[in-house]
């Protein structure tokens, strides 16, 4: 993760989640996880050695979401015996399923969902436009977002994603 993709990272985390403590990212594949545990969003470490996992919700928030984000936090806590907390994102398009409620576990983790009002395919699109634009050069993961906003967004705005990873792709490359 670039240094920009960090900080906006960390100010969600921050001024969304009320999450004050410092944060250093890791990459996931450090975290050796098991095969069918969800791996991750955008995955910190504290200073104390907790995690903190930002995830972006694009399907319905369901129980079987909510599970999939336990089973991650147990692994974590499981192997690294730290606390976990997991925020996620969800745009205002997406229904959440759920009701708030203790989950029983012997690890040590919370899970916060924010409902925000922007999409995040558009941040997504935004934030590599903003890269561009500063004239920065786009890592892999800047481009596995891209390609996959045409496939997270709603139905309707495929044309507009697609269109818009054509005409960034071929603006660099050609």
């Amino acid at each position: 993760m670039n240094r920009q993709d960090y900080e906006v990272r960390t100010k969600v985390i921050q001024e969304t989640f009320n999450d004050k403590r410092r944060l250093k990212c890791i990459e996931n594949d450090e975290l050796q996880l098991d095969k069918h545990i969800h791996k991750g969003g955008d995955i910190f470490i504290t200073d104390d050695g907790e995690f903190v996992d930002l995830e972006f919700q694009v399907v319905d928030f369901s129980e079987d979401e909510l599970v999939k984000y336990v089973e991650l936090a147990e692994e974590l806590y499981e192997k690294y015996g730290k606390v976990v907390s997991i925020y996620i994102l969800c745009p205002k398009d997406v229904n959440v399923c759920v009701k708030e409620c203790e989950i029983k576990s012997e690890a040590a983790f919370t899970i916060k969902l924010a409902c925000i009002q922007e999409d995040p395919c558009e941040i997504i699109l935004k934030g590599i436009k903003a890269k561009l634009k500063a004239n920065e050069t786009l890592d892999d993961d800047d481009w596995h977002a891209l390609s996959m906003l045409q496939v997270m967004c709603k139905k309707e705005e495929r044309n507009y994603y697609r269109r818009e990873y054509i005409r960034i792709y071929n603006r660099l490359h050609y």
